[in-house]
């Protein structure tokens, strides 16, 4: 393994079990140490940066290198070097498609820090079955506003095989845009093609990094692309089975702090992976 100068995790279900805020103190104190070893280290979330700050009780120093929003906005050292924008025609077009889908819904995001939530479609009741958090801002419109919008989400009440069925349905109904999941109920929009893999090409060009000095950790759906894309992709065992599949190498559980134990090892310069 050639060393590893760029580090890249998930959040939700790898960092952070499911139903915690706040991501450890021991998994930051990690982050920072791989930092001070001169790796770069961030998270690759379908988050906005707004959302994630929150996650790291405050800490900036996590989080100046991301790719946000699923790779639509990228930083590194704390600029944003890359922004990718949706097309408003199509998402008006998935706002009115789910209307037909009971239980379902599309969301969207505005404001200068990507944190407004503005529920175009669906019942907010059905939001909170999905996405509590964002239910709790949600702002009911009447159409796609017209500004440049970066985030965008289609939800259901539903399980996985509900939500499977919402995506089948949208990818034919709307088959210019792309569609991820990253965990039942909730879907993230994309533009076709674009995933956490393309937001590492753009960070990679940045650094002057190479994809094999690159690690990865993930556990869901949204995963997929950035740790087929990656040499050194990693998977929690808590993953869902494609990711499973897709990772290079396998650690324990989000909850037992896995990825700490790894990027500590990095920090000390130990291949974590070796024998």
């Amino acid at each position: 393994m050639k060393p590893i100068r760029l580090i890249l995790t998930d959040i939700d279900g790898t960092i952070l079990p499911r139903g915690r805020k706040v991501v450890s103190a021991h998994t930051r104190a990690a982050i920072r140490s791989a930092i001070d070893a001169g790796i770069r280290v961030g998270v690759a979330t379908g988050r906005a940066i707004s959302g994630v700050l929150p996650t790291f009780d405050g800490d900036t120093a996590c989080i100046r290198t991301a790719l946000a929003i699923n790779g639509m906005q990228v930083y590194l050292d704390g600029a944003l070097i890359h922004e990718e924008y949706l097309d408003h025609g199509q998402l008006a077009y998935i706002a009115d498609a789910v209307r037909a889908v009971p239980g379902a819904g599309f969301i969207c995001f505005g404001g200068p820090q990507v944190d407004e939530v503005y529920l175009v479609s669906g019942k907010v009741d059905d939001l909170a079955a999905a996405f509590p958090f964002y239910a709790e801002k949600a702002q009911p419109i009447v159409a796609v506003p017209e500004a440049p919008i970066v985030k965008a989400n289609v939800f259901v009440a539903g399980d996985m095989a509900a939500t499977q069925a919402l995506i089948d349905f949208l990818r034919e109904e709307v088959p210019g845009i792309g569609f991820n999941l990253p965990m039942p109920g909730f879907l993230n929009v994309v533009p076709l093609g674009y995933s956490k893999a393309t937001g590492i090409d753009y960070l990679c060009g940045a650094m002057g990094v190479g994809l094999d000095e690159v690690m990865v950790f993930g556990d869901g759906g949204n995963d997929l692309e950035m740790l087929q894309h990656v040499e050194n992709s990693v998977a929690v065992a808590n993953a869902v089975p494609e990711v499973l599949e897709a990772a290079r190498y396998r650690i324990g559980d989000c909850a037992d702090e896995s990825v700490a134990a790894v990027m500590l090892a990095l920090a000390a310069g130990e291949n974590p992976f070796a024998g």
